[in-house]
């Protein structure tokens, strides 16, 4: 399966530019092969870097991005362990932690090759990645989110566990990590990817794809993000944030998203992607989401933060 598989579920208007193909990047973090997609730019005022979430991978993000992101906007799409072409090592030692290090470390190596201003756009898990190293790094000039999924909120854990007693247990599943964490298991067992999109040929695609929904992940690696303390919205520290939620989202509810956003100490926008599910390949919501991009590519600030640790 490549990228071009995804893009036949887009709308026809928007296929030709979600076709246009990346170059495959390798950057070394920690003794994994990390692949980062690319289309660079130079001329582009603002870069947007993609992150996925579980049973995606840059593959299956890249032709969306590519749709939507207007002219003068350089991409780069990243593949965290576990999924796409990224080479890990020891899949039954990763965890969510590892993530958002990684994705941290990530933000501040790109931050620190290049002065233009870096959107993180996050999809699905993505986009508490996106927020979480928003603000950890302070290197991000504006965070774009489809969900903002907080496991702190057993609604959010219910929503992200196959089940509603996975949810339950996953504060559980932690005490036994020393035996369990290693196991490996389908995706499609652990998450709900029945409800990755409206459409049924886009959801069965994504379940079978052996780099993303196909893929196998250790107990550990859900357990561990059904667990992880993100930082408190009250305590955000990072740029703006907006919410870019399909309205028709049957996997995740956008309430789940609104409460998290409510309560960000930063300024936030909100925007329903109309008629989209979960995965949005949608009218008129991808219209909306080219549209919010267009606006950032000509109001993000030039200027950024410097580097550092922030939380």
């Amino acid at each position: 399966m490549h990228s071009d598989d995804y893009a036949q579920f887009l709308p026809p208007e928007y296929r030709e530019r979600a076709r246009v193909a990346p170059v495959s990047t390798w950057w070394q973090w920690r003794g994994r092969r990390v692949h980062i997609a690319r289309a660079e730019l130079p001329e582009a005022g603002v870069r947007v870097l993609v992150l996925h979430g579980g049973g995606g991978h840059s593959g299956a993000l890249w032709p969306l991005a590519a749709a939507v992101a207007p002219d003068g906007v350089e991409l780069l799409a990243v593949d965290l362990p576990l999924y796409g072409e990224t080479v890990e090592p020891d899949p039954r030692s990763v965890r969510y932690g590892d993530w958002v290090e990684l994705v941290c470390d990530l933000v501040r190596a790109e931050a620190a090759r290049d002065p233009r201003p870096l959107v993180l756009f996050g999809a699905s898990m993505g986009g508490m990645l996106a927020y979480e190293a928003a603000t950890r790094t302070g290197a991000a000039a504006h965070v774009l989110a489809t969900c903002l999924l907080d496991p702190a909120d057993p609604a959010a854990r219910r929503a992200a566990a196959r089940t509603p007693a996975a949810a339950r247990l996953a504060p559980g599943l932690a005490a036994l990590e020393p035996v369990l964490g290693g196991v490996m298991m389908p995706m499609r067992l652990l998450g709900d990817l029945g409800r990755m999109s409206a459409n049924p040929e886009l959801t069965r695609f994504c379940a079978r794809d052996p780099r993303g929904g196909g893929a196998r992940v250790p107990l550990g690696f859900m357990a561990s993000f059904l667990t992880f303390e993100h930082t408190a919205p009250t305590r955000y520290t990072g740029p703006p944030v907006t919410l870019v939620h399909p309205a028709d989202d049957a996997w995740t509810p956008p309430a789940l998203s609104l409460r998290v956003l409510e309560r960000i100490a930063a300024r936030t926008e909100v925007v329903l992607l109309e008629g989209c599910g979960h995965f949005p390949v949608e009218q008129p919501g991808l219209d909306q989401l080219a549209a919010v991009l267009l606006r950032l590519r000509d109001t993000v600030p030039p200027v950024r933060r410097s580097v550092g640790e922030t939380s």
